[in-house]
């Protein structure tokens, strides 16, 4: 996990009461009827979100995280300390898991002034932290936020049977695993919901396929998304399938626009780039941080929630939808209130933007094109980093302030 040099120039007011306590439908709003906001080069418009196929053509494609989420906080004790929530991010290639740590009952804060040997007891299970993971995550320099940690006992088990989804404490009252899917979820493994994708129906979707839009996978499995200001988002797994590629491929060669559901498609997808520019297949670790510095060389388009202010995840978007303050979400959102479901939703807006690349960035350029724009930057990493590396703003390396897409 690095920790960002570069800033969002986005800026917007999020007053306490833009945050939703509940998903839409507990207000009777069908997931379909969010809120949308559409940047294009041609301007903003305001709709729900059931109308998105009217700003999609045949010919475009639409790429969709399969990742399922999967129950990963549990009540515990931090030995010594006293009762703590344990988030389960991600396990490791070698048994260990990442973790965090988190204020009992609610985890509404991190806990920041653990150190390497403490114990946290959930049921059977003990986990030892080892060390920082990847390296120290704070970037406010003040102690750490996830641990490398062992684990000692049936952690697998344990989840199952007294696992429950993510939540931060924002609530209003707890919320059944399937809440936490989107529809295309259908590989476990995600910490937290890919939630871009939430708003997707059965109904949207055959709608956008008769209509000529084409719909794709891949797989990006979530970590936690509780990030600092500045704090870039961590390794995670991700699988890119040859299918996937060549229909990304054959969508640019024929001037569509290749459209990523979420900022963590986005991170799959550009972590697929061949040096010639093509996606290819591909699976692993990734670290890849998309930035206005080092944007991205397959997508053109994105469909993204909410972020909190200065949370990296901006630095995406602006790297897809372009700085112009013309093209900023600041007026319509503190204009049209827009509503934001923080809470356990992994950060997911109730609204969300769709944007594609400023008429400066070509939509769709070939393979020659993008070689000459700039050195490609692909890597794949066979394990996720265990020691620090220079701080940097794009490099191969999600949400999440509180909001993972």
């Amino acid at each position: 996990m690095s920790v960002l040099t570069e800033r969002p120039t986005t800026r917007f007011v999020l007053p306490d009461t833009s945050t939703a306590d509940a998903p839409p439908e507990r207000r009777g709003v069908p997931r379909d009827q969010v809120r949308l906001l559409v940047a294009t080069p041609d301007g903003i418009a305001h709709e729900r979100f059931a109308g998105l196929a009217d700003h999609l053509r045949a010919g475009d494609l639409l790429v969709v995280n399969d990742s399922a989420t999967v129950a990963r906080q549990a009540d515990a004790e931090l030995v010594g300390r006293g009762p703590v929530v344990v988030h389960l991010a991600t396990p490791l290639d070698d048994g260990d898991w990442v973790v965090e740590i988190r204020t009992a009952p609610e985890a509404t804060r991190a806990v920041l002034d653990a150190s390497p040997e403490d114990r946290v007891v959930t049921g059977a299970v003990t986990l030892t932290l080892l060390e920082p993971y990847p390296w120290r995550s704070s970037p406010s320099g003040r102690g750490n936020r996830l641990w490398r940690a062992e684990v000692d006992g049936p952690l697998d088990s344990h989840l199952r049977r007294h696992g429950r989804p993510i939540a931060y404490g924002y609530l209003d009252g707890a919320l059944p695993l399937a809440a936490y899917q989107t529809v295309f979820a259908t590989r476990p493994g995600s910490a937290e919901m890919p939630s871009a994708g939430r708003p997707f129906t059965a109904e949207l979707v055959t709608r956008l396929v008769s209509r000529g839009v084409a719909v794709a996978p891949v797989t990006l499995h979530t970590g936690v998304s509780s990030q600092e200001a500045g704090e870039g988002p961590q390794p995670e797994r991700y699988a890119v399938p040859a299918s996937t590629a060549r229909l990304v491929n054959a969508v640019r060669a024929g001037g569509g626009r290749v459209v990523a559901v979420g900022t963590t498609v986005t991170r799959a997808l550009e972590s697929a780039v061949a040096p010639d520019g093509r996606l290819v297949a591909g699976r692993g670790w990734t670290d890849r941080v998309v930035t206005p510095a080092d944007p991205p060389r397959v997508v053109t388009g994105l469909v993204s929630g909410w972020h909190d202010p200065a949370a990296s995840h901006l630095l995406l978007v602006e790297a897809v939808a372009g700085r112009s303050p013309r093209r900023s979400p600041r007026r319509p959102t503190t204009a049209r209130r827009r509503r934001r479901l923080t809470s356990g939703m992994s950060g997911a807006s109730e609204d969300r933007l769709a944007a594609t690349a400023p008429a400066s960035r070509p939509r769709v350029a070939t393979a020659v094109d993008r070689a000459v724009e700039r050195k490609a930057r692909h890597h794949d990493l066979p394990r996720p980093p265990r020691r620090p590396a220079a701080a940097r703003t794009a490099h191969t390396s999600s949400a999440r302030h509180r909001g993972t897409t």
